[in-house]
């Protein structure tokens, strides 16, 4: 389970990220919900120093591939590497033979040298809505143009309807899926058998709180999620 954390500035964003990495988590996501991707670069910078040795991955609010790369390639030039991407939209065209954005975002982020995981967001939530029979389709081909298939339920804080999921997991078989809105203590059991890395933020952040962890809600959650991976 990786939290997202919703950054306002370096030190709201390192007390979250140290919530998270003391409750066991293995790393975070860090958005840019509340200002543009370019007041996010320093912060970034200044977090990375901060914390050289945590797994951060990162998230340009709207930002698919095509832009994101190049930034996180100049960002590890100077020495400021993030683990991973995660788009919201991955430009997967599931009416379509050819994927020709996909292809684009997959050529530029191999010329950008940039070696991170990519989760790529496919039938996501406030992007193009995917049909709910073309599913399986949208999954089986995203899967060959992002590490991490990345699905979520219909809207942020709303879970995600279980047959869409499962219909995810069997067209994927076992490629790693993740997903990113709706997980709560309460609901994650019913979504571990197919999910392999959840991202969460207001379902363990402070009640009325978008952009600080609970430590207890985390807490609950990482128990259930050990739980259900001691009983599998």
């Amino acid at each position: 389970m990786t939290p997202v954390i919703h950054v306002l500035d370096r030190d709201q964003t390192l007390a979250n990220i140290d919530i998270a990495l003391e409750a066991g988590c293995p790393g975070v996501f860090l958005i840019n919900h509340d200002f543009p991707m370019a007041p996010f670069l320093p912060i970034l910078r200044q977090v990375r120093a901060a914390r050289p040795g945590a797994w951060l991955g990162v998230n340009f609010l709207d930002q698919p591939g095509d832009i994101a790369f190049p930034v996180l390639a100049g960002l590890a030039r100077e020495g400021f590497s993030f683990q991973a991407y995660w788009a919201d939209d991955a430009r997967i065209d599931e009416a379509e033979q050819v994927q020709a954005e996909a292809a684009r975002i997959a050529r530029i982020r191999a010329d950008s040298g940039w070696n991170g995981l990519y989760f790529g967001g496919v039938a996501f939530k406030k992007q193009r809505p995917v049909p709910p029979e073309m599913y399986a389709t949208a999954a089986r081909i995203a899967a060959r143009y992002m590490d991490v298939v990345t699905t979520s339920g219909i809207a942020t804080g709303q879970e995600a309807d279980l047959s869409k999921i499962e219909t995810f997991r069997s067209a994927l078989g076992a490629a790693p899926m993740a997903l990113a809105s709706g997980i709560t203590p309460e609901n994650a059991a019913r979504y571990c058998d197919a999910v392999n890395c959840f991202l969460v933020a207001t379902g363990i952040n402070l009640p009325g709180d978008f952009h600080n962890i609970d430590p207890a809600r985390l807490a609950a959650l990482l128990s259930v999620i050990r739980t259900h991976g001691a009983s599998s």
